[in-house]
């Protein structure tokens, strides 16, 4: 009976937009009432007039989806600066070679024979992280009830949540576990920030880690620095040659200083105020902020490797008539040694 009434309320929807579509362009109303309850019936749609969608979801669906924020490709620039080593990777493997250094050089040597001196390389194997994403259930009734492409948008989001957790996960590896001599991490020396918490960063940090990296000899061409919310809007603030310079409408990102590649990421890892990273994923402390992240991009590696969908239809599920979706990726982000790489943090005030 309830199937019946909604049958008939949509054939009754149907013949009054026909006929008011068709006085309104100058016809005769039946004639417009019969071609649509007609085109209707021939496209199998009665039950689709208004809302009236077999009776499952009475709410008014535009189409349009509304999605939690992600980092925008344009965010992930310094991502793309580092080299790509995927076309080397093997089940998800890859393998480099550690090499064991370099020879001594000998001047004005009046010595002989020459030493022989042995350099000693080694495989170095990585294997890549595995990204797995929960199943999402998708049932044939909102399939056949909502006016989007659910399965599509599903799809999407879980492409873009493994994006962006490996994409966090890639800035925190990039950064040093700690401060060490090929490894520097400097406080900031700012004056104290708007909400009093921490000391801002000043362009004399960056100059600061600028002679650090000088002082490790690391090649002017390639050091990216990536700045954190938090740095962007301290420059922002105090400088105002950065705030003139913050975007490049050609390249899309912020203009370079003092020799470093220059971006800003919102997923940087979080520093203690010992200068130690915070393991990924911990909810900060008290006195543990966010640092803005420096690595030379020649000494880094990315790998993608295989990603697979796992799509069960709802026919192989009778009893419950649900899809089910969900993926598995692989992907890694690292230095190639633990050298050529810093991290400013700020201090606290």
């Amino acid at each position: 009976m309830k199937k019946f009434l909604i049958l008939f309320m949509a054939l009754m929807s149907n013949m009054l937009i026909g006929a008011t579509v068709a006085g309104a362009v100058g016809l005769n109303p039946l004639l417009g009432s019969a071609v649509l309850t007609s085109g209707a019936v021939a496209i199998g749609q009665l039950d689709l007039a208004g809302s009236l969608r077999a009776g499952i979801y009475t709410e008014v669906w535009t189409g349009e989806m509304i999605k939690a924020f992600r980092n925008s490709v344009e965010s992930i620039g310094w991502l793309a600066r580092i080299r790509d080593y995927s076309q080397y990777a093997e089940n998800d493997l890859i393998h480099f070679v550690d090499i064991g250094g370099d020879p001594d050089v000998l001047v004005n040597n009046t010595t002989y024979p020459i030493d022989v001196q042995d350099l000693t390389d080694a495989d170095k194997a990585i294997a890549l992280d595995k990204y797995q994403t929960k199943a999402t259930r998708i049932t044939d009734d909102e399939l056949y009830a909502i006016s989007y492409d659910k399965m599509g948008s599903v799809i999407e989001r879980h492409r873009e949540s493994i994006d962006s957790t490996k994409y966090s996960r890639a800035i925190h590896a990039l950064a040093p576990a700690g401060h060490t001599s090929a490894t520097p991490v400097l406080l900031t020396t700012g004056s104290a920030s708007p909400d009093g918490g921490r000391k801002m960063l000043t362009r004399a940090d960056i100059i600061n880690l600028k002679k650090a990296y000088d002082k490790l000899k690391v090649p002017s061409a390639g050091r990216i620095l990536v700045l954190n919310p938090d740095h962007v809007a301290d420059l922002l603030l105090v400088d105002q040659k950065f705030a003139d310079q913050y975007y490049n409408y050609t390249s899309g990102k912020i203009a370079n200083m003092y020799g470093f590649e220059v971006y800003e990421f919102v997923d940087n890892p979080y520093f203690k105020q010992n200068k130690t990273k915070v393991a990924y994923g911990a909810v900060p402390g008290v006195g543990e902020y966010m640092a803005s992240v420096s690595f030379f991009a020649p000494r880094m590696m990315k790998v993608t490797g295989s990603t697979k969908s796992y799509l069960s239809a709802a026919k192989d599920n009778p009893t419950t008539q649900e899809n089910l979706a969900n993926f598995r990726h692989y992907f890694i982000a690292l230095p190639l040694k633990n050298e050529a790489i810093g991290a400013l943090v700020s201090a606290t005030a």
